[in-house]
């Protein structure tokens, strides 16, 4: 469907039938609309866009890429009035998720442009730290008092609401705003009008702190299985709000993130279609060469038993099963722990119960493994069976070992489990393979 539009949209666009793509584009949502312009070459990306009407193009400005927001920005840099307009209609988070992507000196230029409180706002979320709640969560709620009554609190709701980004939930403050309660806009409707706000209050709110992590965010959400969540600062005072869809972005960010990292890439890749080559390459080359370097090991390792290798060649045929068996072991173990870590239903005093877990299940899986590759060697070299079959089960167990161990060592360390990457790992676990077959085979053929 959306390729169809896609051609219509072109077409028009090359006919300069500005009405009827004026038409047609009304019909759409604004994710089905961010869609289309990214699809679109810049410059029919910016026709498109500046035929939207000014409420239209502010949401579907907040559903594209940081890269297409920053072109049509470009685009619209003669046009001062209109980038004026995008900015201040922007929802405060969405605009701070653009600016805090953007070099210093144009948020400073950008920033320029925003209305007098529009701009108080900007600098108030921009002052939180990198990757804080603060810089997640939108200033625009609803708060009323504890002593309004049901119909005080309606006809509050019904002037201020308006540009609330939820009514879901009404917070309930004190006179220095700080957070008492939040009620379900469900209770209110539902109470008789004469009631107070005080008698529907049980005060027992869940917040979030403005200076916590972002992630930490993200697991209070899983817990309480909210819409939205109160923010306060450290004296308890209400400073905004995180909804749900906020929370969903860092979880893609997050998960994006540690995807790469656990491929060896130095920073996320958003879209590689759109990324420059030298930034897909300057992302990649760091870790490959330093892989480089470690599986010089490997090399040695091998050449260090180059008597054992020219006695017993049959010995050669199966080294790459058996490394890689132990690599593709450690690399399940990793993932498993990393999410585990990441999520919290791991943590870093488990790590005992973890490992004498792990031992048991790589023994069944190394010795499961060790009969498929005794059936092969059986065949095709009988008299390295039993070298082959012990190498496969301690090279899956060291292997598992490598892939448990290491999130929980970088964790110790205060670095993201992610960076212990599955090509990392791998080399650990070939290095570590190396060793093992070749030391038993040593010992069994008696060099």
């Amino acid at each position: 469907m959306t390729e169809q539009i896609l051609l219509l949209f072109q077409k028009l666009i090359a006919d300069k039938n500005w009405k009827s793509l004026k038409q047609e584009v009304m019909d759409l949502q604004p994710v089905q609309i961010a869609e289309i312009i990214e699809e679109l070459s810049s410059t029919d990306a910016l026709i498109l866009f500046r035929l939207l009407p000014r409420e239209l193009s502010t949401e579907t400005f907040s559903h594209l890429s940081h890269e297409d927001q920053e072109a049509i920005i470009k685009g619209l840099a003669a046009h001062s009035n209109e980038i004026s307009n995008l900015l201040n209609d922007l929802d405060p988070d969405d605009r701070t998720a653009f600016f805090e992507e953007l070099p210093g000196k144009v948020t400073q230029r950008l920033m320029q442009m925003l209305s007098t409180e529009e701009r108080q706002i900007a600098m108030s979320l921009l002052g939180y730290p990198e990757d804080s709640t603060g810089r997640l969560m939108t200033p625009e709620y609803v708060a009323v008092k504890p002593w309004f009554t049901v119909a005080q609190a309606l006809e509050h709701i019904r002037t201020y609401g308006r540009d609330s980004e939820t009514l879901n939930v009404i917070y309930v403050v004190d006179d220095q705003w700080r957070l008492l309660d939040d009620l379900r806009i469900k209770e209110i409707l539902l109470a008789s009008p004469d009631q107070t706000i005080a008698d529907l209050s049980d005060n027992k709110v869940v917040a979030l702190n403005a200076y916590d992590d972002q992630e930490t965010a993200v697991k209070i959400f899983q817990e309480q299985d909210r819409v939205a969540l109160p923010v306060v600062d450290t004296h308890q005072t209400l400073v905004g709000i995180v909804t749900f869809d906020d929370v969903m972005d860092v979880v893609e960010e997050e998960a994006t993130e540690d995807f790469q990292k656990f491929g060896s890439l130095q920073e996320a890749v958003v879209n590689p279609m759109k990324a420059r080559i030298t930034n897909l390459y300057r992302q990649r080359i760091v870790w490959l060469v330093a892989l480089v370097f470690m599986n010089i090991f490997s090399g040695a390792a091998i050449a260090g038993f180059s008597d054992v290798i020219e006695s017993v060649v049959a010995l050669v045929f199966f080294l790459p099963l058996l490394i890689d068996s132990g690599g593709n072991a450690g690399s399940q173990s990793a993932t498993l722990m990393i999410r585990a870590l990441a999520v919290g239903d791991v943590q870093m005093k488990d790590w005992m119960r973890l490992l004498s877990k792990e031992l048991l299940v790589s023994l069944l899986l190394g010795i499961s493994m060790a009969l498929a590759v005794s059936a092969v060697a059986s065949f095709r070299a009988p008299e390295v069976v039993l070298v082959v079959a012990a190498t496969m089960v301690l090279n899956v167990m060291a292997g598992s070992m490598i892939g448990l161990l290491l999130p929980f060592v970088f964790t110790r360390f205060k670095v993201d489990p992610a960076t212990a990457s599955a090509p990392l790992i791998t080399s650990i676990a070939d290095i570590t393979g190396v060793m093992i077959y070749f030391s038993i085979a040593t010992w069994y053929f008696g060099f």
